[in-house]
Formats: C-alpha cells, sequence, structure tokens
C-alpha cells in the first residue's frame, strides 16, 4: 500500500507542476502575442519596446553587479547581507566626492565638493562633469568608489561581523540589519538627506527603428563597459586564480577546505573585499546612469538584488547577472501593460516566484559562487 500510496503522491505532484507550467505559458504566450499584434498593428510602438529593453538591460546590469557580491557573500559566509544596498549608497557617495574634487579643483571650495554640494554650493552641471567633459573626474570616482568601498566593508567586517562569525547565519543576520540602520543614518548626518543632481547633458547615438529612435548616451556606454568588464573580470578570477579556486571550494564545503589547509580567513577578507567594491562600483554607475544622488537608493535597490540573486540561485554569480537582467528587463517591459512606479516593482517579485515555484532552487541552481 505505501508503494501505491508514493506512486499516487508523485502523480500528484507531477500534475501540479505540469498544470502551473501550463498556467505559465498560456500567460506568457497571451502577452508575447499581444506584443505582437500590437507591434503590427501600430498599437504599441517598436521605438517604444527597444527603449523599454535597453532601459531594461541597463538596469539590470547595476543589479547583477550588485547581486555579485551579495550572493558571494552568502555562498562563502552562509547569511543574506542586508547592509549590502547600503554599501551601495556608500560607494557612490565616496566616488562621487572625488570625482567632484577633481571636476571642481580651483572652482569651489573643498568641502562641498566632497560632500556633493549639500547646500547646492555646486552641482553637476555646473561643473561639467560627465564621462565627455571630465573623464579624468570620471575614472576617478569610478577606481575610488570600488576601493574605498572594499576596505571599507572590511573594516566593517572587523568591527562588526568578525566578533559573531561563529554564532551561526542568524546572528550575523541580525548584525547586518542593524549595520544597515547604523550606516543609513550615518550618510544621512554627513551627506544630508537632499536629493541632488549629479551630472551634466552628454552626447548620445541615435539609433533610427520604424518609428522612432533608440538613444544610448555616453553615460549608457560607460555604464555597459565598465559592468560587463568588471563581470568578466570576477569570472577570470574564481576561474583561472588561486584565489578563485580557493573561493569555490571554501563555498562548497568549508569545513574541508579548512582541513586541507586553504586559508579560509583570506577567502573570507578577499568575500568582502570584492563583493564591497562591486557594490560601490555599481552604486557610482547607477548614479552615473540616473545622475541624481540621495541617501538611501541602494536600500530601495536592496530587494530588487535579493529578487535577482534568489530567481538567479542564490550562491551562483552567474545567476546573479542572469536574474539582474531578468528583472531589469522584465520590469521595464512591464510598463507596455502596467502603469510605472511600484506596479513595475511589483512584477519583478512576480516573476521571481514564478521561478520558485516551477524551479525553486532558481535558474542557476546547485552552481555556487561560479
Amino acid at each position: 500500500m505505501s508503494t501505491v500510496d508514493e506512486a499516487v503522491n508523485r502523480g500528484r505532484n507531477l500534475s501540479s507542476e505540469q498544470l502551473l507550467l501550463l498556467v505559465v505559458g498560456i500567460g506568457a504566450v497571451a502577452l508575447l502575442g499581444d506584443l505582437i499584434l500590437g507591434l503590427a498593428s501600430g498599437t504599441y510602438s517598436i521605438s517604444r519596446v527597444a527603449r523599454y529593453v535597453t532601459e531594461g538591460i541597463l538596469y539590470g546590469l547595476i543589479i547583477g553587479l550588485a547581486g555579485i557580491g551579495l550572493s558571494m557573500t552568502y555562498s562563502i559566509l552562509n547569511f543574506a547581507n542586508f547592509a549590502h544596498g547600503d554599501y551601495v549608497t556608500t560607494g557612490a557617495f565616496f566616488g562621487w566626492g572625488v570625482t567632484y574634487l577633481v571636476a571642481g579643483w580651483g572652482v569651489a571650495s573643498v568641502g562641498p565638493l566632497v560632500l556633493v554640494a549639500p547646500q547646492r554650493e555646486v552641482s553637476g552641471a555646473q561643473l561639467d562633469v560627465a564621462i565627455t567633459a571630465t573623464p579624468i573626474a570620471v575614472l576617478a570616482g569610478l577606481l575610488v568608489a570600488g576601493v574605498a568601498t572594499a576596505l571599507f566593508v572590511l573594516l566593517i567586517d572587523r568591527l562588526a561581523f568578525k566578533p559573531v562569525r561563529g554564532s551561526g547565519g542568524i546572528p550575523l543576520l541580525i548584525t547586518s540589519v542593524g549595520v544597515a540602520f547604523a550606516l543609513r543614518y550615518v550618510l544621512v548626518f554627513v551627506y544630508s538627506s537632499s536629493t541632488r543632481g549629479t551630472t551634466a547633458s552628454v552626447p548620445s547615438v541615435d539609433f533610427l527603428l520604424v518609428d522612432g529612435y533608440v538613444s544610448i548616451g555616453a553615460h549608457d556606454a560607460t555604464l555597459i563597459v565598465a559592468a560587463v568588464a568588471l563581470m568578466l573580470g570576477v569570472h577570470f578570477l574564481l576561474q583561472r586564480t588561486k584565489l578563485g579556486k580557493a573561493m569555490r571550494a571554501m563555498s562548497d564545503n568549508r569545513d574541508l577546505a579548512l582541513v586541507t589547509g586553504i586559508p579560509t580567513e583570506r577567502v573570507i577578507r578577499w568575500t568582502w573585499m570584492i563583493g564591497g567594491g562591486l557594490a560601490g562600483t555599481a552604486g557610482y554607475l547607477m548614479v552615473l546612469w540616473t545622475g541624481t544622488i540621495d541617501w538611501q537608493f541602494g536600500w530601495l535597490l536592496l530587494l530588487l538584488i535579493f529578487a535577482a540573486v534568489i530567481l538567479g540561485g542564490i550562491g551562483s554569480i552567474y545567476g546573479a547577472i542572469f536574474g539582474g537582467l531578468v528583472i531589469g528587463v522584465g520590469m521595464h517591459m512591464s510598463m507596455i501593460w502596467l502603469p510605472g512606479g511600484d506596479f513595475t516593482t511589483i512584477t519583478a517579485f512576480l516573476l521571481m516566484i514564478l521561478v520558485l515555484l516551477i524551479r525553486p532552487s532558481g535558474l542557476f541552481g546547485g552552481k555556487t559562487t561560479a
């Protein structure tokens, strides 16, 4: 009887999965059909759809780049770091302070420049901050955003996370929440709560489509080049270096890695530094792309980063990258049928839930760190 019951239960589970796949498939076909018919009839503009896809890819690159560090932290340290979004914001302020300082040297006093003009004494437009007008300032800020955030995150690990590292994942998670709130309000105290513009206008290239144009600006191109280069760099690190192999071994089995002589503490340090550096760089590129900065944009981005990492398969950097692109494109494409704002964010989490219902381990589940 037990064998019969097991067979019946397997049949029920299979039927449920098949029914879910059928429902999702019908929904996807319906949306795709509506999109094709809308494009053919002129209801939907081809250029508008192309703009949504382009913006979605750019947004997805930022989410994916930030998600790599979060995924590495989880796979090696085995906890979800809720301070990661505030690392994104912190890195952005570090980098843009240096960009303003280089671009505005001799034009304004050092204080407002380093603090990214909290009293609006200077602005990106007044200083003509742009990759085309002030390339050295932008590249210097990008470099400092990554390096300074990496060192800052390592310091936070020594002060906050290392003392409780042996207590398990829950104390680490709670500590990360405390670090997140502390960082956020330190940022308000130092930089103020005002939202300000950071860049001047830049030239763009217009690609002609059937019914309009799709523009790619100089800052869009900078984002693409920087994000792709960093992602390829992480891939090379994990696949071709001793450190990368040690990180992959530790993510698979930390105890075995320790027994075999892998310097686990060194791996942990580099995990924090790489993850923090990528988060800071992602924050800087986000501000370069949007042209504005405020004290909580990284915290608001954190939920989308978590969604991308979980959708792609938590622990997999390739899953984080692909999940970021899926979330970014899906959010922007949903504006064809839904109004913007909170509805696009809901789309991101619906995509995550649908993927997890079909594949609970995520798209790249089971492939940790690499």
